[in-house]
């Protein structure tokens, strides 16, 4: 023991220990109610996305029908021979 740099280590006072773990203790409980909190929220704005998602699909599925249409009289004018 006498080889370590700093001496022997001293011991802890009980009243830094109990307030060690007790701030251990409620920064765990803390932890815990705040990650439930933000799950519920999370659930929430899932759920809301997830509404809107179908909503923003549809609308794709008609731009992108347009958009082929579009493309598809496009590619006949310039295969179409001209008079």
């Amino acid at each position: 023991m006498s080889d370590l740099p700093f001496g022997p280590p001293q011991r802890v006072s009980p009243l830094i220990r109990f307030g060690r773990w007790s701030f251990l203790g409620a920064g765990i409980l803390y932890g815990a109610f705040h990650q439930n909190r933000l799950s519920k929220k999370e659930t929430k704005l899932r759920e809301i996305e997830a509404k809107e998602k179908v909503i923003r699909d549809e609308k794709l599925k008609k731009e992108k029908a347009i958009a082929a249409a579009a493309e598809i009289k496009a590619l006949e004018e310039m295969v179409a021979p001209k008079k």
